[in-house]
């Protein structure tokens, strides 16, 4: 497989994290053939400076791929703008991009589905995303990869054809949906899309993966991804500065390489069904959370 395409590694402040995201990358079957830019962010506070010294120090050691390339930040630009300025250079430079932040541990296969996909779909302009993480679905009978509307982003794939739709704007956003698209966009209610569209607004929160997503909803865009997940998302141990401590989203990775992609070029149903339902659920029946609701208040008082 020629002309693999470059990986962007985002990092801040997480020496710990960043060490056992590469280690996992560096155990990828197409790792020593992949060149990698490690983008380091400046810091924000005087506190974080050693830290971000650290893993700078760090970066400069990283081997096991065919090119590292660390690029400093002087300044704090911010994860959202790191992400879309780091993203849009890579594209510009080499047509695609994997993108990984410094809390994903890959199956040693996500680099070789990013590939493979990226280069069975580089002329179908209906596809613009490659997801590699997925939900813990319980569903039997998926097919090992299908087409959906959503773009998740721990860990993804794009092309400049792709990017080049991406609207950083908001206010050129929103007034394109009604009440019917946002109801699609957030999978019927079930996921609050539309709730961080409207937090981005009023400056509550700095996500580009929600402003990527509307860009790749409002063109019709599909997004590629596996039904057993590719990747493990370790920030949500409360240290990243958008994670919270939870498991809801803990998954297994998958430990076997990506052989079926889908031809038809159309959302899957049965597969949209699945993620509908675990988002539903994903915090449990409305009796559990009155349990687990109840337990915590007793736990309080006593």
């Amino acid at each position: 497989m020629q002309n693999l395409a470059p990986i962007a590694l985002f990092v801040y402040n997480r020496p710990d994290h960043m060490r056992r995201t590469l280690s996992y990358l560096q155990k990828n079957e197409l790792a020593a053939e992949s060149c990698l830019f490690i983008f380091s962010d400046g810091a924000k506070t005087g506190p974080d400076e050693a830290k971000i010294a650290e893993i700078r120090q760090q970066a400069k050691l990283v081997t096991g791929f065919k090119l590292v390339k660390v690029i400093e930040r002087k300044v704090n630009v911010g994860l959202a703008n790191s992400i879309i300025s780091g993203v849009t250079q890579l594209v510009n430079e080499y047509g695609k991009v994997i993108v990984f932040e410094d809390d994903l541990l890959s199956s040693p296969y996500t680099l070789e589905y990013f590939n493979e996909a990226l280069g069975r779909y580089a002329n179908q302009p209906e596809v613009m995303h490659i997801g590699a993480y997925m939900y813990d679905l319980k569903t039997p009978g998926l097919p090992q990869t299908f087409f959906y509307r959503a773009a998740t982003s721990w860990g993804w794939a794009t092309w400049a054809r792709a990017w080049k739709n991406f609207e950083p704007d908001i206010d050129v956003l929103m007034p394109q949906f009604d009440k019917r698209k946002i109801h699609e966009f957030s999978i019927e209610g079930t996921m609050n899309f539309w709730k961080q569209m409207q937090q981005f607004k009023s400056g509550k929160n700095n996500s580009w993966a929600i402003r990527w997503y509307a860009s790749i909803f409002l063109k019709n865009g599909l997004t590629l991804n596996p039904a057993k997940s590719l990747i493990q998302n370790i920030g949500h141990d409360g240290s990243g500065r958008h994670s919270n401590l939870e498991n809801t989203y803990d998954v297994q990775i998958a430990c076997e390489p990506v052989k079926d992609f889908p031809t038809v070029l159309q959302e899957n149903m049965q597969a949209y069904k699945a993620i509908q339902q675990f988002l539903k659920y994903r915090k449990g029946t409305l009796w559990q959370r009155g349990i687990r609701f109840l337990i915590q208040i007793k736990e309080k008082h006593f």
